[in-house]
């Protein structure tokens, strides 16, 4: 059975990139599994937070992440679709291809936000370094009008 990696990163966009992904799942008889990856706050300032609440702050974000994943393969395995959920904490771009080749993913599908080429420039893209890296295909669902 092929497997369909899909990095979510819980926005509304995410149900639909799921959706693009059932879809490809179903015709190639494969699974999907559902892949998050929570993000530390990146700190910038002596003045940061303590390391305790950035610990705290790092689980709360763990917990709701993993009720909203927990959700998402229950509406998606009601279809007979064979679900999986992984979630990590770290860097987005190295998780997620390390993910793919653990899974040996026949493909990754994931979203597009649409930012502009200058956020793009300044802050740089997960998608971007996806495609860039990745060691099978990469779908990117655009972003819903």
């Amino acid at each position: 059975m092929k497997t369909i990696l899909v990095p979510i990163d819980l926005s509304a966009t995410a149900e639909g990139v799921i959706e693009s992904a059932a879809s490809l799942a179903k015709s190639i008889n494969g699974k999907l599994v559902l892949l998050h990856v929570v993000q530390p706050p990146i700190i910038t300032s002596d003045y940061g937070i303590a390391m305790e609440n950035l610990e705290e702050l790092v689980a709360v974000s763990e917990k709701t992440a993993s009720k909203q994943l927990s959700a998402m393969k229950e509406r998606h395995a009601q279809d007979g679709l064979p679900v999986e959920t992984v979630q990590v904490v770290g860097a987005p771009v190295n998780l997620i291809l390390e993910e793919a080749r653990r899974q040996d993913a026949a493909y990754i599908v994931m979203g597009s936000h649409g930012h502009t080429a200058l956020y793009d420039l300044l802050v740089g893209t997960t998608t971007h370094g996806i495609l860039k890296n990745a060691r099978c295909p990469v779908v990117i669902v655009p972003r819903a009008r």
